[in-house]
């Protein structure tokens, strides 16, 4: 075992997520020094590790056998052994199912080295043109129903750079949902195909992109940027502001613990909120009133 790594320890180890030559030096010696890769795909991987000439045994861990895996794979690490965990494409754990022995792992004390690499969040949030000093990571929409409506509608106001995946079966059906629940002129940026030969991004409205795919067959997996929620905060009234700070106050937070939450809330300056609040006359409780800013 190559003197880097360390018996009993589990490596997360980001592989391709199209192109072969993103691979990094770190991921193939570690792929190569490990007593055995668990992968998403056995035949899949076997292919990159054919590619890259590494020889390392596999063995199979992936949604149908998590459960039983897991103890499996533990009981191995516990013996001393070095695995390697591996997704079809990306970095392990990102909506996939090693997240649940990443867990297990750290139940029993086991240590966990990650090997970074390539993944689609990133990579399309790279290239997209939408903000990306903060963006929410959602995955997969849940596939129908009351649990759907939900998530889409808790989008609605999300103020981040959203990030969603999607298979090209489900494309037209997400575009649809997301225009009527977040309106067709949403910004939205499709990155299809990320870093394989047909790779392109698409970038206009939810109701550009909805006509665009009336037209075109959606192909290859994608990655899906959306703009973030614009709507301003309401304005509430002095009084109403009065009203909310006062019933915080009774129920047990400072003034100024009070003000720093409406702060978060309204278009109100913390300051300004401060002096309403220090303007409010409770019977009882006056310690309330302090100065901590």
């Amino acid at each position: 075992m190559p003197s880097e790594l360390t018996p009993g320890t589990l490596y997360v180890v980001a592989t391709p997520i199209g192109n072969l030559d993103d691979m990094t030096f770190r991921a193939v010696r570690v792929l190569q020094g490990v007593d055995r890769i668990a992968a998403e795909d056995t035949r899949h991987t076997g292919r990159l590790l054919q590619h890259f000439q590494i020889t390392t045994p596999q063995i199979s861990y992936h949604e149908h056998n998590s459960s039983q895996r897991s103890g499996e794979i533990i009981a191995k690490l516990q013996q001393g052994e070095a695995i390697a965990l591996v997704t079809d494409a990306g970095m392990p754990g990102i909506s996939d199912p090693g997240y649940e022995l990443i867990t297990a792992c750290l139940r029993e004390a086991i240590l966990i080295v990650p090997i970074p690499g390539c993944t689609a969040v990133t990579t399309a949030l790279s290239a997209g043109g939408l903000p990306t000093d903060r963006f929410v990571f959602e995955g997969f929409l849940p596939p129908k129903g009351q649990e759907r409506a939900t998530r889409l509608g808790s989008l609605a106001t999300e103020e981040r750079t959203i990030v969603l995946y999607e298979s090209p079966h489900r494309l037209r059906q997400t575009l649809q949902d997301l225009a009527t629940t977040l309106g067709t002129d949403r910004l939205v940026v499709l990155a299809r195909e990320l870093t394989k030969l047909y790779e392109e991004f698409w970038r206009g409205t939810l109701g550009g992109a909805i006509e665009h795919y009336q037209h075109q067959e959606p192909r290859g997996e994608f990655t899906i940027l959306l703009q973030g929620s614009m709507v301003e905060p309401k304005m509430l009234s002095v009084e109403v502001i009065t009203a909310e700070l006062q019933d915080l106050i009774i129920n047990g937070m400072s003034r100024s613990q009070a003000s720093r939450h409406l702060a978060k809330l309204t278009p109100m300056p913390r300051q300004q909120l401060y002096q309403i609040a220090l303007g409010i006359n409770l019977e009882s409780n006056e310690s309330n009133l302090d100065i901590d800013l």
